[in-house]
Order: C-alpha cells, then sequence, then structure tokens
C-alpha cells in the first residue's frame, strides 16, 4: 500500500491511496499561496481582524558531552555561545519576511529565545508575540533556526558532528 500525489489543478492536489485493488481518495488540498493560474502569491490578509498572536517553537542540537561540559565552564574558543545565539536569534525573528518570500511582515511585540542545556544536547526555543493580522509561527521558527546554526557556528571547532533536529511549532494562540 502506497500513496501518490496527483496535480489536479493549478491551485489544488489529490492524494490518492492505493493497493492492489482500488484507487481511492484521500484528502484534497487548496494552497493559499498560489493564485487561480498556479502562480505564487502573497496571501491577502486584509480582511483579517489584529489578534494578539503567540507561537512558540523548537530545535535540539546534539552535540558531545564534552561539548556540553566546555559550554558549561565557559571554555569555549569563540566566548559566551549562548548569548550570541540567543541575540542572533532574536535578529532572524524579527527578519523573517526577508528570508521567507511569502511571509508578512509583521510588528513584533517579543521575541525570546532560551537554552535547556542537556547531557547531549541543548533544547532551543523561541517565544514570539505579535498583535497582527496572520500568525507569527515563521518568526517563531526563524528564531530557533538561527539561534541553533549560531551555536553550532561557535561551537563547530570543538564538535564536528553536531546536529540539528526536531525544530518544530509546538504552541500557538490566538488570544
Amino acid at each position: 500500500m502506497g500513496s501518490k500525489v496527483f496535480q489536479k489543478s493549478a491551485i489544488s492536489l489529490i492524494v490518492y491511496g492505493f493497493n492492489s485493488r482500488k484507487l481511492s481518495v484521500k484528502k484534497k488540498t487548496t494552497f493559499s499561496h498560489l493564485d487561480e493560474s498556479g502562480s505564487a502569491h502573497m496571501v491577502d490578509v486584509g480582511a483579517k481582524p489584529i489578534q494578539r498572536r503567540i507561537a512558540v517553537a523548537e530545535g535540539i542540537l546534539r552535540c558531545l558531552p564534552a561539548t556540553i561540559r566546555a559550554l558549561k565552564a565557559q571554555n569555549l574558543p569563540k566566548g559566551d555561545v549562548l548569548a550570541v545565539a540567543r541575540i542572533a536569534g532574536i535578529l532572524a525573528a524579527k527578519q523573517t519576511d526577508r528570508l521567507i518570500p511569502l511571509c508578512h511582515s509583521l510588528p513584533l511585540e517579543s521575541v525570546n529565545i532560551e537554552f535547556a542545556i542537556k547531557r547531549d544536547s541543548i533544547v532551543i526555543t523561541c517565544e514570539a508575540a505579535t498583535a497582527a493580522k496572520t500568525g507569527v509561527e515563521m518568526e517563531a521558527l526563524t528564531g530557533v533556526s538561527v539561534a541553533g546554526l549560531t551555536l553550532y557556528d561557535m561551537m563547530k571547532a570543538v564538535d564536528k558532528g553536531m546536529v540539528m533536529e526536531g525544530i518544530r511549532v509546538t504552541r500557538k494562540e490566538k488570544l
């Protein structure tokens, strides 16, 4: 049993499930960032109300326990990597609309980057908040991603095998 995706029109895809006996429709998806001709465009949110919105994203940077020990002892060659990664994540969240082509510019009210240091990893969390007509998930994801990339860059001299993983939205809400 498997599934295939076939383009039905410029703005819709239908996912078909199949086995040796039958073909059945499982899901229809319409993409909001495609117009009637199939061209990419920014979604018009002009008619939506301004609402307070919060999104939280998380990611994990896996590294050697020795790297974590050097981090805790502040014995890394590039200095205070957590402070630099925090600032990089905040700056990145503020620039999301310049990095992701169809994102709206949002007036961010706050961006908080936190780190939970584990034995062999650093859990990076970014909470972004705004009062706007569209969500703030991409800003939270961008903050986590760039904070993780900054940690990677600043610790790669002592750990060549680090891996970033599990970057995802963990919470979003409208207030």
